[in-house]
């Protein structure tokens, strides 16, 4: 009897060839959920960790838990209510298990413009997260609009935690016990900025915590856009240009942005959020002061960003510092579309010239990205930066299913099977999609596969799916066949 318990499709005896081991009858979304546990076990950097949304009025000091409960200060705290405007993810510990939190704007009930922008940004965090944690203010009591949320919370099926933020001493945790009104179970009395109390609802987040994320459902949020680039290359111009209005201000002097810039944009018929961040220098060690937060913003903005428009001079060519911002994009596995600013100013009979040459240097480092060449200043050829980005974002959304999936791994594999390793050909048995954003692969193999050979798989992936605009990751995953008893 054969083993099939440990790496053994149901294929056939172990002697047979690469073109015996496929047929159309197999049932490849069965063997797929067989090896689910296989195949989250080896993808690194995939694992999708439980979410907290941390939601609550205007000023009730959000923000800050997110500092108390990541351990440092990454979101933006100010005593202004409207401070943070977008949803913003962090990964938090606490006793040995890792979830992330989620900063989101204050939500207002009948809120107007770029309010109700915001509002809906917490709304969306609250319908898609795996446990909410409500603030609210002791020193002002219940409000209205604490009313309003609690309501809509206590229908959802979603676990809810009250904390009652700015009680700094005992008794006004006396006070705090007015918030049982709400309907929310226990009011947690915390002081966010001192730390009291908030070792308590840490220990009541982790109770409450599935130890899974849900599967999230698609959501019509806008899609969140990073404009990156060399100092002074046109990226405020062009949020400019796109919005219509001077949000961001412009000047002949590198260095004139320092904190990234949301704006939300109707372009093409949606609603993107763009976000203008500092130029990025050189080397985050060769800036200091503002300049040192601001490159290390810049870098936050790519990550929380899901496609990223990186934004060239045309009349210089493509620097190291270009080519570290492209590799910085990549490894962050987010979108990419490459634009060449300041067009206009490349003279007519140049042109023709300059896009090859372009396109030649690009080829060496990289081939996936889309390209645009544009004039944020003019506005000339603006109209192609949207199908760019909708591009690559359906490329960093695409999921390819494991039947059709595998019949190509066995068409290219009997063409060009992998190198030899020790005198032994590997065998690929099976492969599969792990996630999307960006698109991750793993194949099943029973010995090692070279580099050379898995870019071999990744442009051939490209070739027959087609995924311009984002990168593709493949990992593999070495498993040696059991041989017959």
């Amino acid at each position: 009897m054969s083993s099939n318990e440990d790496f053994d499709l149901p294929t056939g005896p172990v002697e047979e060839t690469v073109e015996d081991a496929w047929n159309d009858d197999t049932d490849w979304d069965a063997v797929a959920e067989e090896w689910a546990d296989e195949i989250g076990a080896e993808v690194d950097g995939v694992e999708i960790l439980p979410t907290v949304a941390i939601v609550g009025r205007p000023n009730v000091g959000k923000s800050t838990l997110v500092n108390r409960i990541i351990g440092r200060r990454e979101a933006v705290v100010e005593d202004v209510p409207g401070v943070t405007r977008d949803r913003v993810s962090y990964e938090a510990l606490w006793n040995g298990r890792t979830f992330m939190v989620q900063d989101t704007g204050g939500w207002e009930q009948d809120a107007k413009g770029m309010h109700r922008s915001i509002a809906q940004q917490a709304e969306i965090a609250m319908g898609t997260a795996d446990l909410i944690v409500l603030v609210c203010d002791g020193n002002v009591g219940i409000t209205s609009a604490d009313e309003t949320v609690a309501k809509s919370l206590r229908r959802s099926d979603t676990p809810v935690i009250l904390a009652v933020n700015k009680v700094d001493s005992e008794k006004a945790e006396l006070q705090s016990a007015e918030f049982w009104g709400l309907g929310l179970d226990q009011p947690y009395a915390i002081s966010a900025a001192h730390g009291r109390g908030t070792a308590d609802l840490l220990d009541e987040i982790l109770r409450q915590l599935p130890s899974k994320a849900r599967m999230r459902e698609a959501t019509n949020a806008p899609r969140r856009v990073a404009l990156v680039g060399k100092p002074n290359v046109g990226k405020s111009s062009l949020l400019n240009k796109l919005t219509g209005e001077e949000r961001s201000v412009v000047d002949n002097v590198a260095g004139t942005t320092v904190d990234p810039v949301d704006s939300f944009v109707e372009l093409g018929g949606k609603t993107w959020r763009f976000v203008d961040t500092a130029g990025l220098r050189r080397k985050v060690n060769q800036a200091y002061g503002h300049e040192y937060y601001a490159s290390l913003r810049t870098r936050g903005a790519i990550e929380a960003a899901e496609v990223v428009v990186l934004l060239l001079d045309a009349s210089e060519p493509i620097t190291e510092q270009d080519l570290r911002v492209i590799s910085m994009v990549a490894d962050a596995g987010r979108a990419l579309v490459i634009a060449f600013n300041k067009w206009d100013l490349v003279d007519e009979d140049r042109r023709y010239d300059l896009d090859k040459e372009i396109d030649r240097e690009l080829s060496k480092i990289l081939t996936w990205a889309y390209r645009v060449n544009i004039s944020a200043t003019t506005g000339r050829a603006l109209a192609k930066l949207v199908p760019a980005m909708e591009g690559a974002l359906d490329s960093w959304d695409k999921r390819i299913p494991t039947g059709p999936l595998n019949t190509w791994m066995s068409e290219v594999v009997a063409a060009t099977p992998p190198p030899m390793r020790g005198g032994k050909l590997p065998r690929i048995r099976f492969c599969t999609q792990a996630t999307t954003r960006p698109p991750t692969f793993v194949f099943f193999s029973t010995g090692f596969l070279e580099a050379g050979y898995r870019r071999f798989l990744e442009r051939r992936l490209r070739e027959t799916f087609g995924f311009d605009g984002s990168p593709v990751r493949v990992n593999v995953r070495v498993k040696e066949r059991r041989q017959r008893k």
